[in-house]
């Protein structure tokens, strides 16, 4: 049987190209109460200090689908890159345009 922490980590790691998911939506399929969602940056980090480098952190944004843009330049180029990448426009204040259509429940 698997841990929260191991159902985190399969959950983000089957967001697929395109589409996002929430903290919360994680938190709450893995089996956590909605207090959980809090926890997901941490447990996915520790995955991938452990070696998990698979893991598609741009897909996961907050619940009014926002998502975590770094104010470093470079950092933040480069994850703008990734949701054009996928076709994931963002609005001027870094929420996802399209949220309705992209995010992802599971079920």
């Amino acid at each position: 049987m698997q841990t929260f922490s191991q159902r985190v980590l399969t959950m983000a790691l089957s967001i697929p190209p395109g589409r996002v998911t929430t903290y919360g939506r994680i938190a709450i399929a893995a089996g956590g109460g909605s207090m959980a969602a809090q926890s997901i940056t941490t447990i996915l980090g520790k995955a991938y200090d452990e070696g998990e480098r698979g893991i598609p952190f741009h897909r996961i944004v907050y619940a009014d689908g926002t998502a975590w843009i770094s104010k470093v330049p470079k950092r933040r180029k480069e994850r703008l890159a990734l949701y054009k990448k996928e076709g994931i426009m963002l609005d001027k204040n870094d929420r996802v345009e399209n949220f309705r259509e992209v995010v992802m429940d599971f079920k």
